[in-house]
């Protein structure tokens, strides 16, 4: 039996729960990056996270074309829903009855995404008020607010009951929480046999210790970046058994060269693409099952 979402499920704002957490939804609230904005106008689908693949260099055609810039972004847009499509690919098989839970849903195009491929609920979480009320604005305009919703909430505190959950994912938004509890959290709301799925960067142990170019970025986003061994540490101690560990660092690559060349650029392209390449940096999908 399906159970119908509502789109003022974020009129509710709980206080944070953390100086920490207040710090972070301020940030969300804040943050309108053209990188992410321009590129969700590409055709709606408005993501928070990287791309991966190879460029279409011949879509881009030549640089000095009046429409080069356009292309540009259009194919950075492509590459980042290419990413998305990775991390629903590895989600197993989900019916039409299943609930999933985008823990750090951003302005929701994964969610968006994942109804259109399953035809399941989807429900986000975000810290941000501002965000949600952008996603559910998004899946009314798209006419999926029945199914697709996002509201503000701690994605350590899930709303959802033990088991509720078919498959649940964090797409590049573990490293504001501590592992150990939000494991946990995925734990009790998963299904016994469901599917776990993030995709993140994450410092490699065998660098020794967090290279200057993830401090960089840690200050860059507010966030405290983790080890690959703390991800695999604290699945082990939360029932979530790995199925699927995947380098996608030479995947995500292309994007950060073509995203360095555009007008979108941030100031943290050098310090991602020069981490990729001293080894310090990793972009890892990590697919686990609730056992």
């Amino acid at each position: 039996m399906t159970t119908e979402l509502t789109t003022n499920a974020s009129a509710f704002i709980p206080a944070p729960a953390s100086p920490y957490q207040g710090d972070i939804a301020r940030y969300w609230d804040q943050e309108a990056r053209p990188v992410n904005l321009r590129l969700g106008d590409v055709d709606g689908l408005y993501h928070h996270h990287y791309g991966i693949g190879d460029v279409d260099h011949a879509a881009l055609g030549d640089t000095a074309d009046s429409a080069y810039e356009k292309k540009l972004i259009a194919e950075l847009h492509r590459l980042e829903s290419a990413q998305a499509e990775v991390l629903l690919d590895h989600l197993g098989t989900i019916g039409r009855a299943d609930t999933l839970v985008d823990a750090g849903c951003g302005r929701g195009g994964s969610m968006v995404m994942a109804h259109q491929r399953f035809g399941c609920n989807v429900e986000g979480l975000t810290l941000s008020a501002k965000q949600a009320e952008f996603a559910n604005r998004r899946a009314h305009e798209l006419g999926v607010e029945d199914h697709v919703r996002a509201r503000v909430c701690n994605m350590l505190d899930m709303p959802f009951e033990t088991g509720q959950a078919a498959a649940s994912w964090n797409n590049e938004s573990s490293m504001y929480v501590d592992l150990e509890d939000l494991f946990a959290e995925h734990s009790r709301v998963l299904r016994v046999g469901g599917r776990y799925v993030t995709i993140t960067g994450c410092w490699n142990p065998r660098y020794g210790q967090p290279s200057k170019w993830v401090s960089q970025i840690n200050a860059h986003f507010e966030c405290n970046i983790h080890s690959r061994r703390e991800y695999l540490r604290a699945m082990a101690d939360n029932r979530l058994v790995p199925q699927a560990v995947i380098d996608l660092t030479a995947a995500t690559t292309p994007y950060w060269q073509l995203r360095a060349t555009s007008s979108l650029v941030t100031g943290i392209e050098e310090a991602f693409l020069k981490s990729y390449e001293d080894g310090s940096f990793q972009y890892l999908l990590i697919a686990a099952d609730r056992v």
